[in-house]
């Protein structure tokens, strides 16, 4: 599969580009031609028409979108998979799940029925959530073939969110869907259901209705699952499946042709002819599956009641991630942090709402054991250039750095000897993450031995996620059951600032709430 972009509408800030399965023919490019592989001059640019709501994405789409739009639809449908993933490793129910994901799935990857249109007719709201499910999942399909690991990942959340959509189908549109994927599937005729009748019944139990007592006769290895529950009746290799088993028969083909398809995309990957433009874009994608990013608003800033200032932070240090957590135990320990460590704690500070003034305060009252004069000409600048009040224009008008999401920290600038930066359920042995996670309060054996095993599957963010939800487990259950947040004000953290924000309104409930209105976290909106 290739990614390719038309030149004639392409510039720096409105590219249009889109996703086929042909190989170029640049006219600058003709002269190096090996005109044995087949070159197809003439693309099929065309809209589908999305007939149903769900999709077993067999055709890559065609069409031309933008390249703000290939990247903001791939970084939509990324934060689902990363919730459904990490809702996985959390054990969630499948209810838990479909209810923590519903008004996700609505914010960033809406799909509705065709009943939710007038008269049932696809109109261009229709068209255009389906036509943004389609692109974004065969642009992260071209971003996580590189490796076995991403390939098996990719497929196990799509065939999860799949499955979650054909439940929540309405029946008879998801009966549509199935009539048109057009599967082998042999009905059992009446001669030999009659001739069976005992063993199929026998091998499946509790069917209610005569609608019910019909079946379908599959190859076995297609429904590995049904057999593995031995919830079907098999012979000479084949599968006697009851109708009611057909979302199981869905599922399975689903996740088989998604794993074919994976496979060959990776056997093309050496081949594809990518825009430059393209290539940043789907690495960084691909990086963002370990742990989704997440940029910084302005609204993570806003919390509302909390005293930031310089003399504060010691106290509000017990609502920091450990990543900050530690940074802040070791400046109290040393007097000092090195330039990684001084950059990563400033631009959390300064997300939290901490001023400049009062940032300098902090640094200057933590460095005890050096002079003014060394501070200011060693470290004020630094921390005025993060805030953007020196530097060049750019620097200045866009008010500094942002401070770092969890991928950031995951991703860039492992720390070395001496260094307190970076992410501890990253970088530190077991032993020390223990130790530290003890000498904040986790003693819990349950808790240190589920985050050893997310960590030795590097699944850093949800350890830490289990760290918070074990720190706030009276409060979490306070705000789920009097319905005063709702799953989108609780999906998985990925940003050490959202840590503290939600840290802080959760211990402050009574006071945030006291008027009777409900509190409003607002998460991010990259």
């Amino acid at each position: 599969m290739l990614v390719e972009n038309n030149q004639n509408n392409f510039d720096d800030h409105n590219g249009a580009i889109m996703i086929r399965s042909e190989l170029r023919s640049d006219p600058k490019r003709r002269q190096g031609i090996n005109y044995k592989k087949q070159q197809f001059q003439h693309a099929s640019y065309k809209q589908l028409d999305y007939p149903h709501r769900l999709n077993f994405y067999q055709v890559p789409p065609t069409a031309e979108i933008t390249l703000e739009e290939f990247e903001q639809w791939a970084i939509d449908r990324l934060r689902i998979l990363a919730e459904i993933e990490a809702c996985s490793f959390r054990n969630k129910t499948p209810k838990e799940t479909a209810e923590h994901l519903e008004p996700l799935l609505k914010k960033y990857l809406p799909l509705s029925a065709n009943s939710s249109s007038a008269n049932g007719v696809i109109d261009e709201r229709l068209r255009k959530e389906r036509q943004k499910d389609h692109y974004s999942h065969f642009i992260l399909r071209l971003a996580f073939s590189g490796t076995e690991d991403l390939r098996q990942r990719f497929a196990r959340v799509e065939t999860m969110l799949f499955k979650l959509r054909f439940q929540q189908d309405d029946g008879r549109e998801r009966r549509s869907f199935v009539d048109g994927l057009n599967f082998d599937w042999e009905m059992v005729n009446e001669e030999e259901k009659h001739q069976l009748s005992e063993k199929l019944l026998a091998a499946t139990p509790g069917l209610r209705s005569q609608e019910d007592k019909n079946w379908f006769k599959v190859d076995w290895t297609r429904v590995p699952e049904l057999v593995e529950y031995r919830t079907i009746f098999i012979r000479k290799g084949k599968a006697y499946v009851p109708i009611k088993e057909q979302t199981s028969m869905v599922i399975t083909e689903f996740k088989n042709r998604l794993e074919r398809g994976l496979e060959l995309t990776s056997r093309a990957l050496p081949r594809l002819d990518e825009d430059d433009r393209l290539t940043p874009i789907l690495n960084h994608l691909s990086k963002n599956f370990a742990t989704p990013d997440s940029s910084f608003s302005d609204s993570d800033a806003s919390v509302p009641g909390a005293p930031i200032n310089a003399a504060s932070i010691d106290n509000l240090s017990q609502h920091f991630p450990l990543c900050m957590r530690n940074l802040h135990m070791t400046l109290r320990k040393n007097s000092h942090l090195k330039h990684f460590g001084r950059l990563q704690y400033t631009l959390f500070l300064k997300g939290i709402g901490l001023n400049l003034e009062d940032c300098l305060i902090f640094w200057r009252q933590s460095f005890k054991l050096i002079t003014d004069d060394t501070f200011n000409k060693e470290y004020r600048y630094n921390v005025r250039h993060a805030y953007g009040d020196v530097g060049g224009d750019t620097n200045r008008r866009g008010r500094g750095y942002s401070p770092y999401s969890c991928q950031k920290i995951l991703t860039e600038h492992p720390p070395g000897p001496g260094e307190a930066h970076g992410c501890p359920y990253r970088h530190f042995s077991v032993d020390n993450l223990t130790s530290l996670l003890q000498a904040t309060g986790v003693n819990d054996r349950e808790v240190l031995r589920g985050v050893k095993e997310d960590v030795e599957k590097k699944r850093f963010h949800i350890a830490c996620n289990r760290v918070f939800e074990y720190a706030h487990k009276s409060e979490i259950k306070k705000v789920k059951d009097e319905g005063i947040w709702g799953p989108a004000e609780l999906d998985t953290i990925v940003h050490p600032n959202t840590y503290f924000k939600r840290s802080y309104l959760l211990r402050n409930l009574d006071r945030s709430s006291g008027d009777g209105s409900r509190i409003d976290i607002k998460m991010e909106d990259s």
